[in-house]
Formats: C-alpha cells, sequence, structure tokens
C-alpha cells in the first residue's frame, strides 16, 4: 500500500504540472507573449549584427519548448482520450446500444478499420430503409 502511495505522488505530480502548463499553453495571451519573444527577438538583430549567437538563441529556445510541448500534448491527449473512452463506454453499458462495441479501443488497426468499415455499411442500409428505398431488411448482428 506505501508503494502505491509513493508511486501515486509523482504521476499526481506530474498529471497537475501537465495539466495546468497545457491550460496555460492554450491561452491566448501565452500565444501573444510567444509572439512578442520573436518580435523582440527579431528587433534585435541590428544591434546583434545577425550573430550566429543571435540565431543561436531562437534556435535552442524554440526547440527546448517544443520538446516539452511533446510531451505535454501526448499527456493531455491521453488524458482526453481515457475520459472520453471511459464516457462513450458508459453510454454504451447503459443504452440500448450493443455492448460489443466496449473495449474496440483494444484492436489492431486493420480489425478497427474492418469494423468501422461494417458499421458504415450497416448506416447507409439502415439510413436507406428509413428513406424507403430499401427492400430488404437490414442484417443485425453482434457488431455492426
Amino acid at each position: 500500500m506505501r508503494h502505491q502511495q509513493s508511486e501515486r505522488h509523482p504521476r499526481r505530480l506530474f498529471a497537475s504540472i501537465a495539466n495546468k502548463a497545457s491550460q496555460a499553453a492554450g491561452r491566448a495571451s501565452t500565444f501573444v507573449l510567444a509572439c512578442a519573444v520573436i518580435v523582440i527577438w527579431a528587433v534585435t538583430g541590428p544591434l546583434f549584427g545577425f550573430s550566429d549567437t543571435w540565431q543561436l538563441v531562437i534556435n535552442t529556445g524554440t526547440t527546448i519548448v517544443t520538446f516539452l510541448m511533446v510531451f505535454l500534448i501526448q499527456n493531455s491527449q491521453n488524458r482526453d482520450s481515457a475520459a472520453i473512452q471511459v464516457k462513450l463506454d458508459e453510454l454504451i453499458r447503459t443504452g440500448t446500444v450493443q455492448n460489443s462495441f466496449i473495449g474496440i479501443e483494444h484492436l489492431s488497426a486493420d480489425e478497427l478499420e474492418e469494423l468501422r468499415a461494417r458499421c458504415e455499411v450497416r448506416a447507409k442500409t439502415v439510413a436507406a430503409e428509413r428513406r424507403g428505398v430499401a427492400k430488404g431488411r437490414a442484417r443485425k448482428s453482434d457488431d455492426c
């Protein structure tokens, strides 16, 4: 139990920092600040004679920010995807839809594409039936 708590603390700390940083990064004021930094850097070019060091400052700064943002964005995407998946699973579980769709996020890309194609065909058939175009009934199955 103690090991789990010590393991959770760094995860919660990272999640908290990543959440605050990604929220801050998505604000308009942060974008304006980034633009201001670039303008200031560009304006100081003649002051520093457009030297290699002057160029290195912006290159290094943008590389570091980009490197860190990759992890923040991935963390944010992972949390969003997991939350959406849980919500969808709960809707499927409690609704009248097919429970066979719970857990499909663990399928391979090819399996998901095959399932998507079957569902698309089923949706078109149902839409055609509703318009009165289809003559036969759509085939019902456990998974599209």
